[in-house]
């Protein structure tokens, strides 16, 4: 196969393995690059909106997740003493966006996508770095463990810290701290009915869904600077924090092992890009527009950069594009969410939500408003069905 034809992706996340099946599809030689030592990822589920399922549409397993998740839209936001604010409709979700909101767990999404890839084209326990980001008169470079190996196209999905993305633009300031943390388990909690719901406190907020499979995902989070940890565990952490809210939250805290509780603090790219690509590399995901997950479009995001770098893979600029000021666009809608959610001034949540409840009542899909332009996106028209070659 001519070299002309190789993509080499670093990472194997979401984002990264979407890109890569787009690419095997299209023809490529395609080699995915993970440093961890499998694919397995983090134990936490993600939600996908009509965008990103549409993307996955493109690549042929958009009906696929649609059957492997829950779908999501009934449910709404709370207070921490149980009181609804607002309710949200899956049926007027699906109606307004073209598709259902749906939440399932990242490894169900990563094996699927790994499924229709070349059984030799993911290499795990691969760090990978940039050595050479070509241009028009030669390939791309990366070094491996095992030696360079050179590429027409090198697609970097490594990660809101990625090393990548500091060799392409070294005087970019990177990531800052989104001043917050969040908390997330996947966890059975037998016995336990409920609805899917939001809840915001002061500085606070909780979310509970149920999977597919019978399995709770919940998250959680908090105001607070960046390097924190409970002097004991997590758990006893969110019980501290949260044990008197509203059921069913105590009951899935309770349900917990203290080693089921993930703690993370969230980062964003404050500044955008200059560019999502330099040579023959093309940022993507969380390497080039990470951002805050309360409008939960960050693997969303991913998902659309895979497909739509897929058709622009021969033209980066183009790439760049027509996902830079989208992607810039709702990275500052979520940290302007996240202002709102993480609230903590008294005043400004009594304010806050007595004109959320009135707004809901008169314009019931008040809250489905924020994905406006964001969960009605199609892949490029001129994108055909892919196939498999």
């Amino acid at each position: 196969m001519p070299q002309s034809s190789r993509a080499v992706v670093i990472g194997g996340g979401i984002g990264g393995l979407t890109a890569a099946v787009a690419l095997h599809l299209r023809g490529r030689q395609v080699t995915v690059l993970e440093r961890a030592r499998s694919l397995e990822p983090v134990g936490a589920a993600i939600s996908l909106s009509p965008n990103a399922l549409r993307a996955l549409d493109v690549i042929g397993i958009g009906d696929e997740i649609r059957d492997l998740a829950a779908w999501q839209g009934d449910g709404g936001l709370r207070t921490p003493t149980g009181r609804w604010v607002a309710k949200t409709s899956a049926a007027e979700a699906a109606e307004r966006f073209g598709g259902p909101l749906v939440l399932l767990h990242r490894a169900t999404l990563i094996n699927s996508l790994a499924a229709l890839l070349p059984p030799d084209a993911v290499r795990t326990n691969a760090a990978a770095g940039l050595a050479d980001p070509g241009d028009a008169h030669r390939p791309a470079r990366v070094t491996t463990s095992d030696g360079e190996l050179e590429a027409d196209l090198v697609v970097a999905a490594d990660g809101i810290h990625s090393g990548v993305r500091r060799t392409l633009f070294p005087d970019h300031p990177g990531p800052v701290h989104s001043g917050f943390t969040t908390w997330r388990l996947v966890i059975p909690v037998p016995g336990v009915a409920f609805t899917s719901h939001e809840t915001w406190g002061r500085g606070r907020l909780w979310g509970t869904h149920p999977l597919k499979d019978g399995r709770v995902y919940a998250y959680a989070a908090a105001t607070g600077p960046a390097g924190q940890h409970a002097a004991d565990d997590e758990k006893a952490e969110l019980l501290r924090r949260f044990g008197d809210w509203h059921d069913p939250i105590p009951a899935v805290i309770a349900a917990a092992r203290p080693e089921d509780v993930l703690r993370h603090d969230v980062h964003h790219i404050a500044e955008p890009l200059p560019a999502y690509h330099r040579g023959r590399v093309a940022l993507l995901g969380d390497a080039a527009h990470a951002m805050p997950p309360t409008l939960g479009q960050g693997g969303n995001q991913a998902i659309e950069d895979a497909v739509v770098l897929a058709h622009h893979a021969d033209d980066l600029a183009a790439y760049t594009a027509a996902r830079l000021p989208r992607t810039t666009a709702i990275a500052r809608q979520a940290v302007k969410a996240a202002r709102i959610d993480m609230m903590s001034n008294r005043a400004g949540i009594a304010v806050r939500n007595t004109a959320i409840a009135a707004l809901s009542k008169a314009r019931p899909a008040l809250l489905l408003r924020s994905f406006d332009g964001i969960a009605d996106w199609r892949p490029p028209v001129e994108v055909p069905p892919l196939e498999r070659r």
